[in-house]
């Protein structure tokens, strides 16, 4: 998202948390799990279009730069919240025993479940399928032409907002399928969730180098095993300081980013 409209949108935590109440309520009904996860990435990916047309679109019409959306989706996310809040209360909810259940694995010191393997295995497969889709399809040669240059895009025939709003849909579903997940291998679905992830997301995105995806997902396995390896070497308190710390160095020695460029930027 950023690389195309070349905005940060403060609205992704919100549906990521809205994501994972939509798969909590389809479980609860009686559905399986794979289809309350279907059901989350629809809906994130139509309020992510939603979130375009109402905040943002207006905006671009006026050319009203980057920081006055910015504002705006962070209104947009306080909303979302405020509902969440209204249904849902602000009390932890938690997906039914029957859908954790999974023996554990032992493989030397490393123990896991195949609810993990199986989390792992859902988040390889949608990286990969966003690779697919940007390199190999013409919707994603469409949307790195307009990320590239929005009015040659234009001139060459490319629906401007069409393909703003796909992404938009794109960005929004992976977001709620990392909503669901999440609220899955925590066991804990609660209105404020999204917060805990947000500021960790956007050092990332710092990280991999702004705009970059491949970069975005490098930085995120940077931080993951930074932490992991800081809380079984060293201590849960010092968790943050010590990934943030290792995040700080990467930037000082290449402060765009691991795949970051530097960009010249005329007023």
């Amino acid at each position: 998202m950023f690389g195309v409209l070349d905005i940060l949108n403060l609205a992704h935590a919100a549906i990521f948390m809205l994501a994972a109440f939509v798969c909590l309520s389809v479980v609860l009904a009686g559905y399986p799990l794979i289809a309350g996860l279907l059901a989350a990435i629809v809906a994130a990916g139509l309020v992510g279009v939603i979130l375009d047309r109402v905040a943002f679109a207006p905006l671009r019409r006026r050319n009203a730069g980057t920081l006055v959306p910015l504002i705006s989706s962070i209104g947009f996310a306080m909303i979302i919240e405020a509902i969440a809040r209204g249904i849902y209360g602000v009390n932890d909810h938690q997906f039914p025993s029957l859908v954790r259940q999974a023996p554990p694995i032992t493989l030397g010191p490393v123990t896991f479940t195949l609810f993990d393997v199986a989390i792992l295995a859902a988040s390889i497969v949608l990286m990969v399928a966003l690779a697919y889709v940007m390199r190999a399809t013409k919707l994603g040669r469409e949307i790195r032409a307009v990320a590239d240059d929005r009015m040659a895009a234009a001139l060459l025939g490319i629906d401007i907002d069409r393909t703003i709003a796909l992404t938009f849909f794109i960005a929004s579903a992976l977001g709620g399928a990392a909503g669901v997940l999440a609220g899955l291998q925590y066991n804990s679905v609660v209105f404020d969730m999204g917060g805990r992830i947000e500021l960790k997301g956007l050092a990332v995105i710092i990280l991999g180098g702004m705009g970059s995806i491949t970069g975005a997902v490098i930085g995120g396995f940077i931080l993951g095993i930074t932490e992991t390896l800081a809380v079984a070497f060293i201590s849960s308190s010092w968790r943050d300081a010590i990934a943030f710390g290792v995040m700080f160095l990467i930037l000082i020695a290449r402060p765009a980013g691991l795949l970051g460029r530097r960009a010249l930027r005329t007023a």
